[in-house]
């Protein structure tokens, strides 16, 4: 379901944007989402560490509450912004057309998106519907998809952007996953992420593009600076890539595309009921960490890290070979470490579970993390991944800018 970052952190910092999560966002919506500070203090190059924000050489970074997440930036704030607690995602897919025609017709829907969300990032949105007296505290990204990117000639980080492979059990629908274009939208609650999906659409018809398919997803009620958990009871989200970490595995490289990542989405659906009936201890075995706290079962605190080759007196495992937080452990693979924000979902009896949102500069990285995951995780047998995606989230664009204007060089 997710990958176990290493490093204890609050939502993805600096990364959840990359190193900028540090978005603004109000009050509320900080502390329903319980990360406001660490993912300031990450997005400004600090570290989080047991709930405690490191900012820069010597100092303590204070969570910033302005009255809105600013919508320009060298990072897009769907990234960087501290994690709010409600979003929907939207796919986008543009009319076939000759080469020409397309890049013209993305540069339009482009410059569409970006009026849209920049107006309703603002403190006066022109839509009335946003006008209540209080800034709807918008962040989002906007990505390209590989299909696009290979139809169209875009300038994308070369061989990164590729469709994932198919995985063991992976039971996926067509028309709940990929596009040309994924949009995240988040905010602190679901009514302006209604009213601004309804505009993005707009957008997309006057742009001759079409929408292929919308998920909305929820953060469990959450103390600030605490963990969220998931559908299963369990804290999700746990460790995240501090500032350096972020700038090796979560951002581009340096250059035209330093200021992008990859973004992966899987829609997970959670036999919520049958792992409910498991006995409490054969629970914490399934995950590797205990329910209550969250601590791996090498350690004492949430934050420690897992210590995967850690023995009982009979030579097994402590967290059990087929423990999810052994499989997804970075230790398996080189250190790498995604930036992970996931939400539930909640479509109906028998298909709610988790929106599995992970950012990477190399989607590789997801590749081998789930092949470990879809061969031997102890939790697949409560699971079932149902929709795919994949993009490349442009970097932001400055006052006056349009998103993806790299694209085209």
């Amino acid at each position: 379901m997710h990958a176990e970052a290493g490093k204890a952190q609050d939502q993805p910092p600096t990364v959840r944007t990359g190193v900028g999560r540090r978005a603004l966002i109000t009050g509320g919506a900080v502390a329903a989402a319980g990360l406001g500070a660490g993912a300031a203090a990450l997005a400004l190059g600090g570290e989080v560490r047991g709930g405690d924000v490191q900012g820069g050489p010597g100092r303590t970074a204070a969570a910033p509450e302005p009255s809105a997440v600013p919508f320009h930036g060298e990072r897009q704030a769907g990234v960087t912004a501290p994690q709010q607690p409600a979003t929907q995602l939207l796919a986008l897919d543009l009319a076939p057309a000759a080469t020409s025609d397309g890049r013209a017709a993305l540069r339009a829907l482009l410059g569409g998106l970006t009026r849209v969300l920049a107006e309703a990032a603002g403190d006066r949105p022109a839509d009335a519907r946003l006008r209540d007296g209080r800034p709807a505290g918008l962040s989002s990204l906007v990505g390209v998809g590989p299909g696009l990117a290979a139809r169209l000639g875009l300038n994308v980080p070369p061989a990164l952007l590729t469709e994932l492979p198919a995985f063991p059990g992976d039971r996926l629908d067509p028309a709940r996953g990929g596009g040309d274009l994924v949009i995240q939208l988040c905010a602190a609650d679901r009514w302006p992420l209604s009213v601004v999906a309804e505009q993005v659409g707009e957008a997309a018809r006057a742009a001759g593009a079409a929408v292929r398919w919308t998920q909305s997803g929820f953060l469990a009620r959450t103390a600030a600076g605490a963990t969220p958990r998931n559908l299963f009871g369990f804290k999700d989200g746990t460790a995240n890539p501090n500032g350096p970490e972020a700038g090796q595995w979560v951002w581009g490289p340096p250059g035209p595309h330093e200021h992008g990542t990859v973004l992966v989405y899987r829609r997970i659906r959670m036999d919520t009921a049958a792992f409910a009936a498991l006995p409490g201890d054969r629970q914490e075995q399934v995950m590797g960490r205990r329910a209550g706290d969250g601590a791996p079962l090498t350690g004492t605190a949430e934050h420690d890290e897992p210590d995967i080759y850690a023995k009982n007196p009979d030579g097994s495992y402590l967290i059990p070979a087929t423990a999810h937080v052994r499989l997804s452990s970075p230790r398996l693979d080189g250190g790498a470490r995604m930036l992970r924000r996931g939400y539930s979902y909640d479509d109906g009896p028998g298909d709610r579970g988790l929106l599995f949102c992970a950012f990477v500069r190399d989607p590789a990285q997801f590749t081998r993390v789930q092949n470990r995951l879809a061969a031997r995780d102890a939790l697949n047998a409560f699971v079932e991944h149902t929709a795919s995606a994949v993009a490349y989230v442009l970097p932001g664009a400055p006052e006056g800018g349009t998103l993806g204007e790299g694209l085209f060089s």
